[in-house]
């Protein structure tokens, strides 16, 4: 019989920080989920032009910043001076860009987890996995819970394996081409992941207990409807990512 994975995380997860409660991947957004009572928190992870890893979901900078065009080609001191607040609201304007080391110390500091998806500019996927690996080897305490690493592109994932091989790893997944997910399924054994993380609409009771037959762990995202989270929780998924902080109680 095929051992499950370990699982030492919460079963909520608040996505980008806080939701649409504040500008996503900003420190003030994780503070305020925090505040929610979560104990681990998804973020993206991105490469500036001079190797240092930052807090962005788009490769674009025009939806979540005053800037336009691509962050990536920007050194990391260029993306500190733009304003990733003030789209969002009045409250947050001035809002900073944090780097992943930031955010990863603030967790560290205040012992919570961290869920950092690896989510590459075009062309960087295995640079960014490395990059993100060797971060967390160096400043993550060894005797603490690690942090998950997941990826949409199995290419950042193989980095991130290359250098860091103890920090467990899951497959990001939106739809699945061949329409059942058994190549998907392949692919993270290929990697060596603990978890898949799919569309949460991707979920039936079936794929659960073929996952977990397989010794991985079932995730979802983006959860922000009860009668989805309740279906979740009814099939057996270990996991939810939410933008309703405000709505889903984590002790749940």
């Amino acid at each position: 019989m095929t051992t499950l994975a370990a699982w030492p995380y919460p079963r909520w997860v608040a996505h980008r920080g806080a939701g649409k409660l504040a500008p996503e991947n900003t420190m003030s957004a994780f503070r305020l989920g925090a505040t929610f009572g979560y104990r681990m928190f998804e973020c993206d992870a991105k490469l500036s032009s001079d190797g240092v890893l930052f807090l962005m979901h788009d490769s674009d900078l025009r939806r979540t910043t005053n800037a336009q065009g691509t962050g990536s080609d920007r050194s990391m001191g260029e993306l500190a001076q733009l304003d990733a607040g003030s789209w969002h609201s009045r409250a947050f304007a001035g809002e900073n860009l944090p780097t992943l080391e930031a955010l990863a110390r603030w967790c560290i500091a205040n012992h919570l987890h961290l869920n950092v998806e690896i989510k590459p500019t075009e062309g960087q996927e295995e640079a960014t996995g490395r990059a993100t690996g060797e971060l967390m080897s160096r400043i993550w305490p060894e005797e603490a819970v690690p942090p998950l690493f997941t990826s949409f592109k199995p290419d950042a994932l193989r980095g991130a394996r290359a250098v860091a091989p103890r920090i467990p790893r899951g497959l990001l997944v939106d739809k699945f081409a061949d329409g059942t997910g058994e190549a998907a399924l392949n692919v993270a054994l290929e990697l060596g992941c603990v978890a898949m993380v799919l569309n949460h609409a991707l979920w039936d009771k079936a794929l659960v207990q073929r996952v977990h037959g397989a010794g991985l762990r079932c995730s979802s995202y983006t959860v922000n409807d009860e009668w989805e989270a309740a279906r979740l929780l009814e099939i057996g998924t270990d996991a939810i990512i939410t933008d309703r902080v405000d709505l889903f109680s984590p002790a749940a």
